[in-house]
């Protein structure tokens, strides 16, 4: 069975071949638009030089006297008069080339139709399939001084290499580019797995951490059930809330797996139908329980008769518990208030307390994962930012909302929005 590293590695290097293939069909494609153009550049070479040598001028008087062996007007060696031809044809020949735009090297050979060659360049002018010749059948003058067909042919020679230096601008980007998509993909799929890696020695941790944690929460639950003997009725709530924080601790130890299994993707949440009235309100009296020892100004004011949601009861109380705890936290005389009520079938609740407050640079960021709010160059608070990234984790799991405001000196608001599952006002 394909892993899904073995499906993303299947798709990179399908598709890379992909695009080597596109690339390579559109060069194919490049090279014919650059052969069509180049023949009809050379056509148009074809029809200047015709023209040129068809009359008398300089050029076409200089090459009828070489073919005829004629130096008796120019007071030359017949050597020289060859040699003069042939360069003065070549230049000719190159100037007509560049005035059409083409800039490769050539050949050439006038000859008559009975095989007989006059001229020809420096560079051996041969026939191969690799090739190409372009015959200019030469009229008016030469050949009506000579009596005979003469043929100016062409011939390049390095054509290929040519067409591919006028398509440089094209293929080029293009190689580049490919490269860089290529250089980027595999940095990506590199940083993917070294985070699976990383999230896979995290989860093993987590896992020892649960074991070497259930033997002091057994300690602590043996050791309040002996508690219970002989405690007078005034610290029974403190015991009993001992007790349920134990429960809770267990519970906690139970779900860390989970937790860490939020990082993966992996399904976790249960919801259910449940009525988070009664669970909020407990939450409130059993932090308010704390606060007054805590000397925390903790109040609650829960609106309606019942908050039915469709939710995963264990996470959400968490979530409401972190935004509790991180009030108390900041502030050094905390007063905290805590709010809900049923509006326009969506659940409201707000968390506000009187601490120092969020910058607004760091609203935006306070949701991050490992992020943390700095006072100048320390911390004040110890921890390691990851309540809030798993608070806001953990509403959008639910399909709801968390909002902060807060100004500098002012105190600070989260207030979580979620969906009502029925009977909203």
């Amino acid at each position: 069975m394909l892993t899904k590293r073995n499906v993303y590695v299947i798709v990179f290097v399908v598709s890379v071949i992909g695009l080597l293939v596109v690339q390579y069909q559109y060069l194919r494609v490049g090279l014919g638009l650059a052969r069509v153009q180049f023949s009809q550049k050379i056509d148009d070479v074809r029809d200047n030089i015709n023209s040129e040598l068809s009359e008398v001028n300089s050029l076409s008087y200089t090459l009828g006297s070489t073919l005829q062996k004629d130096n008796s007007e120019l007071k030359i060696s017949l050597d020289s008069l060859e040699r003069l031809s042939q360069y003065y044809l070549n230049d000719y020949i190159s100037y007509q080339l560049r005035v059409s735009g083409i800039d490769a090297p050539f050949t050439y050979s006038l000859y008559a139709r009975d095989s007989t060659q006059y001229l020809s360049s420096h560079t051996p002018h041969v026939k191969d399939d690799d090739i190409l010749t372009y015959p200019i059948k030469i009229e008016g003058y030469l050949p009506n001084l000579l009596n005979k067909e003469l043929v100016l042919e062409l011939g390049f020679e390095d054509i290929n290499t040519y067409f591919m230096s006028q398509l440089n601008g094209l293929t080029i980007p293009g190689i580049i580019f490919l490269l860089a998509i290529i250089v980027v993909v595999v940095w990506v799929l590199r940083s993917f797995y070294w985070q699976s890696s990383l999230i896979t020695t995290t989860n093993d941790f987590i896992n020892n951490l649960t074991h070497e944690l259930k033997t002091p929460v057994f300690s602590i639950g043996l050791a309040s059930k002996i508690l219970e003997e002989g405690i007078s009725e005034e610290k029974k709530p403190v015991l009993e809330l001992i007790r349920r924080e134990t429960d809770r601790l267990r519970k906690h130890i139970d779900k860390v797996l989970e937790l860490a299994s939020l990082e993966s993707g992996k399904k976790i949440m249960q919801f259910g139908q449940i009525d988070f009235k009664p669970e909020l309100e407990r939450i409130c009296k059993d932090f308010k329980i704390l606060s007054e020892y805590e000397q925390v100004n903790f109040s609650y004011e829960l609106v309606g008769d019942a908050y039915p949601l469709r939710a995963e009861r264990f996470h959400l109380e968490n979530a409401i518990g972190n935004l509790l705890e991180n009030a108390k936290k900041y502030a050094d005389n905390p007063v905290i208030r805590l709010f809900a009520r049923v509006h326009h079938k969506k659940l409201l609740i707000a968390i506000s307390d009187n601490g120092p407050g969020i910058a607004q640079k760091d609203q935006k960021k306070i949701f991050r994962k490992y992020y943390r709010i700095k006072n100048g160059d320390v911390h004040k608070v110890k921890g390691y930012g990851l309540g809030l990234s798993y608070v806001h984790k953990i509403i959008s799991m639910h399909n709801g909302k968390i909002t902060v405001d807060s100004k500098l000196g002012e105190g600070t608001t989260f207030v979580i929005s979620l969906k009502v599952s029925n009977n909203g006002e």
